[in-house]
């Protein structure tokens, strides 16, 4: 069995700070932004011996593209208290044609063990109807006209629709997997998987235009399962779109619908 290309950069930002960001997970001019956040993440849990499960909050924000090749990352410990970890961790690249080091992208990571409290209030789950996944057909993937890292995902639209589709809402349900399993879903490759699904905004759009994630935010609810097969449902609502920007929320469940994160997002529209 060959080893899945984001097990191998992962583990390498687990175990050092220098990585090699691979060649065929692109998205436009920049490596996809799940891989970017899935690299920052793994090199915080390991620079720093964090438990996974106790992962609440990931924000990244993305400065410039992140380009295939080497890359450096930059950890560092703000806080570590009785309960709840800070860090924030660079991804540094070369710049062209200068070759002064620039950072391309940061990741602030909360983390917290949990505690005794007197507040307990349940998620709920979907408030939309979806098929069952298995029913649906991936989306095909067409080089050239879909995003590199596609031919490695295996995505199931049940409401909604694709970018520049002029659709009437930019709301939309979806299911999504690697199409080649990992090792085992790592939480910085679950990570990875909830990034996948397009800006929600870029569907109201009637023809091709540059869209790009200004910010992300992902919250954890539960540590998720970690079979490497498991679809996931992603639920999102564009919240508001005006002056070149959008923002939105998604809820992300297991296929029976239990949820396991929240993802907001903010958006540059470039049409």
């Amino acid at each position: 069995m060959t080893t899945h290309p984001l097990d191998a950069l992962f583990d390498a930002a687990t175990t050092g700070d220098r990585v090699e960001v691979p060649q065929g997970w692109g998205q436009g001019r920049a490596t996809f932004g799940g891989v970017v956040t899935g690299v920052l993440l793994a090199r915080a849990l390991g620079a720093f011996d964090l438990d996974p499960a106790t992962l609440r909050a990931a924000t990244t924000s993305f400065v410039a593209p992140v380009a295939p090749g080497p890359a450096r990352l930059e950890a560092t410990l703000l806080r570590r208290g009785s309960s709840a970890t800070q860090v924030e961790v660079h991804l540094v690249q070369p710049d062209e044609p200068s070759g002064a080091e620039t950072v391309r992208a940061v990741l602030l990571a909360a983390c917290g063990v949990e505690r005794e409290s007197a507040v307990e209030v349940t998620a709920p789950g979907p408030s939309r109807p979806a098929p069952d996944p298995h029913s649906l057909a991936p989306i095909p993937y067409v080089a050239g006209l879909a995003p590199e890292f596609f031919a490695h995902i295996d995505m199931r639209i049940a409401t909604g629709g694709l970018p520049f589709s002029a659709a009437a809402t930019g709301d939309l349900t979806g299911f999504m997997r690697f199409r080649e399993p990992p090792r085992t879903l790592s939480l910085p490759l679950f990570v990875a998987l909830v990034d996948v699904w397009p800006p929600s905004a870029g569907q109201l759009l009637t023809r091709p235009a540059g869209l790009s994630s200004l910010t992300w935010t992902i919250e954890l609810l539960r540590p998720p399962d970690p079979d490497p097969g498991a679809l996931w449902r992603y639920d999102v609502t564009t919240d508001a779109a005006h002056n070149g920007y959008a923002h939105s929320h998604a809820g992300v469940y297991t296929a029976a619908g239990e949820p396991v994160a929240i993802s907001r997002q903010t958006v540059s529209l470039f049409g």
